[in-house]
């Protein structure tokens, strides 16, 4: 039985052999009965896949993953739609940086590569918005390279394999080291997709169903016996809180005004209520003095949103308009037809606190 200093890619077949097993059945994959059968996967759905899946769970990407396919089922089609249909295709899923980079990448796939993605990690990264781990990914995935691949589960399932004691993201080259080293020339992609299987099903961050595993006879934080312990992680740092304003106005027929966010920075691109200037470096006015117009601004209480690296809290403010109002930087749109829209969430709950059933009638 091969220790964690023994280790290399002969210990993939185990892990490989479980995966055989027990592989989860996702809408982008490949599962291997159906690779025994020729079926290869789609460099294009891989790709779609995995950005959508950064920072972001499973069951979370799943209907945005359908969703896409279906409205654009070629990187052709993605580079072909307009980009406020994409956007607002992408609202609700967050950092929206990625559904930007999406679109740019999907173009640059169309107009330099004749809509055919690069096979090689290299060739890849040269690709708008694709970095070191989706080159990996989609280069073993969906097009068998021995490249090593890394997200949240792998470097869980190596820090605990080989009982890292650096924490993250001090450790990210040692684990990619241990992940190179372990990744198999035979089926690489499968390997892949089999840590992160094992990661999300048995070596997970609480609890971890350690007899399951096919790795258990050579686990060096299991012969420690404190899984739990790794990934050894830095203190957090807690989280600045900003604060801001939003202006929810809305006529007497149910229009409500909206605007487009500048195409850079943070919800770029996207459509959002009037709002004062808050970054997450900075606080924006909150009292209804900051509105974008005068109006009788009546106010609706506040809502929290947590980004990566803030909090922000925001006073709502709504005002009955009786008639349109001609702005510079907007439009009035029916809320009927507010699930169209490219709004991310944080603007979904200033309508909703402003318009209660806002949502509710845009769904009937």
């Amino acid at each position: 039985m091969m220790t964690s200093t023994t280790l290399d890619a002969r210990a993939a077949k185990p892990l490989l052999d479980w995966y055989d097993r027990h592989h989860r059945d996702l809408p982008w994959r490949v599962s291997p009965p159906m690779a025994a059968r020729g079926i290869k996967a789609d460099p294009y759905h891989v790709w779609l896949s995995e950005v959508m899946l950064q920072q972001t769970t499973v069951p979370a990407v799943k209907p945005y993953f359908t969703n896409f396919l279906a409205r654009w089922p070629t990187v052709r089609d993605l580079a072909d739609a307009a980009s406020e249909d994409v956007m607002a295709a992408w609202a609700g899923l967050g950092y929206y940086a990625r559904a930007r980079n999406l679109k740019k990448c999907a173009e640059a796939v169309a107009r330099d590569h004749d809509g055919v993605f690069p096979s090689t990690e290299e060739g890849l990264k040269s690709l708008p918005g694709i970095g070191d781990y989706t080159a990996a990914a989609v280069a073993a995935i969906a097009f068998n390279r021995q490249a090593a691949v890394m997200d949240g589960n792998v470097e869980r399932v190596i820090s605990r394999l080989f009982a890292i004691a650096a924490p993250l993201p001090t450790a990210k080259p040692l684990i990619k080291q241990k992940v190179g080293l372990l990744t198999p020339q035979h089926r690489p992609g499968d390997f892949a997709q089999a840590m992160m299987d094992l990661g999300a099903t048995i070596c997970t961050p609480k609890r971890p169903a350690c007899s399951l595993c096919p790795f258990r006879g050579s686990c060096e934080a299991l012969r420690l016996h404190d899984p739990e312990h790794f990934p050894v992680k830095a203190t957090k740092k807690e989280k600045p809180v900003r604060h801001g304003a939003a202006f929810i106005a809305v006529t007497a027929d149910g229009d409500i005004l909206l605007r487009r966010r500048i195409e850079s920075g943070l919800l770029g691109g996207m459509t959002e209520v009037p709002t004062t200037n808050w970054t997450a470096r900075q606080d924006g006015a909150t009292s209804a003095d900051a509105a974008p117009f005068p109006a009788a601004w009546e106010p609706c209480g506040t809502v929290i949103h947590v980004f990566t690296h803030f909090e922000l809290r925001l006073s709502i403010y709504r005002a009955a308009i009786a008639s349109l109002i001609q702005t510079d930087n907007g439009w009035w749109e029916a809320v009927t037809n507010l699930d169209s829209q490219a709004l991310p969430t944080v603007m979904k709950k200033a309508i909703a606190a402003a318009i209660p059933l806002a949502f509710k009638h845009a769904k009937d």
